[in-house]
């Protein structure tokens, strides 16, 4: 049998054990795990894992151990909510807001671990697995690829693949997806399903789009940072780019990577939100496909928009965007001291005005307020 999707695909759980087994023989990957010995005993953690006879025991042998141990380093409190929307004999589409690119699907992992459920498939950018074996770990963890490169021919032919990929991943081997609703992470906070996206989700039978999306089951997921890991480097990018195209360099993309893992977050709410099902009712079917999924797109962020939580950060820096007191009730004196002092810190950059910096921070932490303000009709 031809395997069309070889090229993008997660390892099957086959495929996973003798991966394992093989990266479990590599002495770069062995002495990578030196990096966790303060909080796990490597010697045994290496004899459980390779003590695994399925993907989801060794799932929960390596990433969970990895991911909890990330967030005991970096967060302050986790908060998961909506499991009970969920059913682990049910395939899910979830669509979530992107603010980190590894953590925000690692942050639904968890929660499934946490209740004995297996991991989703989860769409990851070539571009971010150069690396061989973050690469190989990645498909041992069930990331496919979103190929970014090539002539436009080559893009269109790709996408195209993709939108099978993903169908073919919920319908026939009945495995839920994670998806970004955007090409990228929000850069400024300002959360938005781009309509591209589901129309990618459509390609592979575009005469029943509505219906095929409402089959898919789509379910949106909310990550809310009391703390970016990465806004620095977002508002970076952002003032960079204000005059002329930003041109990453070379190992950025690593650099983002590793400071979304390691960077102080504070506490972390993660909410997975209701499947959409009633709201296709709600779409007129007289207008145009781009209206209907203008308007799909308009549901999944209003239900993100209900679910993002918001913290002091977020209402002191609208209030010192629109130079108000509106929200004072929701933060102390002492609160907005800090955080002050926290923009004061991550707007100092080298080549890069300290007032273009504090715009846009001030925007990754206000864009949230006003989203949730103004829940789109």
């Amino acid at each position: 049998m031809i395997d069309n999707f070889a090229h993008i695909r997660p390892y099957f759980e086959k495929e996973t054990l003798v991966a394992v087994n093989k990266l479990y023989n590599d002495p770069v990957f062995l002495n990578q795990l030196s990096v966790f010995k303060d909080k796990i005993n490597i010697d045994e953690w290496i004899k459980e894992v390779l003590d695994c006879k399925t993907q989801l025991e060794f799932h929960m042998a390596f990433a969970d151990k990895v991911f909890h141990y990330i967030m005991d380093k970096s967060c302050r409190n986790s908060f998961f909510f909506g499991i009970e929307n969920t059913n682990p004999q049910h395939q899910y589409l979830f669509i979530g807001n992107h603010r980190d690119i590894i953590l925000d699907p690692s942050f639904l992992q968890v929660y499934f671990f946490k209740n004995g459920n297996c991991a989703t498939r989860t769409a990851i950018g070539d571009n971010l697995l150069a690396n061989p074996l973050f690469a190989e770990i990645a498909k041992i963890h069930k990331m496919f690829l979103v190929l970014r490169s090539g002539t436009l021919k080559e893009r269109i032919a790709n996408t195209h693949t993709l939108s099978s990929y993903i169908r073919h991943s919920i319908f026939e081997e009945k495995e839920s997806i994670w998806i970004a609703q955007g090409n990228g992470r929000t850069k400024n906070g300002d959360d938005k399903t781009q309509q591209g996206l589901l129309k990618m989700l459509t390609f592979a039978d575009p005469q029943n789009a509505m219906q095929l999306l409402k089959r898919m089951n789509i379910t949106p997921v909310a990550i809310s940072y009391q703390y970016e890991p990465c806004a620095k480097l977002k508002a970076r990018e952002l003032a960079l780019s204000e005059n002329q195209p930003y041109k990453k360099q070379p190992g950025e993309d690593t650099n983002s990577i590793l400071e979304g893992i390691t960077g102080y977050k504070g506490d972390v709410h993660f909410v997975i939100g209701k499947p959409l099902q009633q709201e296709f009712a709600t779409i007129p079917e007289d207008i145009s496909l781009n209206d209907k999924l203008t308007m799909l797109c308009n549901i999944i962020d209003n239900q993100i928009y209900e679910h993002y939580f918001l913290y002091p950060q977020n209402y002191i820096a609208i209030d010192i965007k629109d130079n108000s007191n509106k929200f004072s009730d929701r933060y102390t004196k002492e609160e907005k001291s800090d955080f002050l002092e926290y923009l004061n810190k991550e707007s100092t950059v080298p080549g890069v005005s300290k007032e273009k910096m504090m715009k846009y921070l001030l925007d990754i932490y206000a864009n949230p307020v006003r989203n949730k303000l103004h829940i789109i009709d």
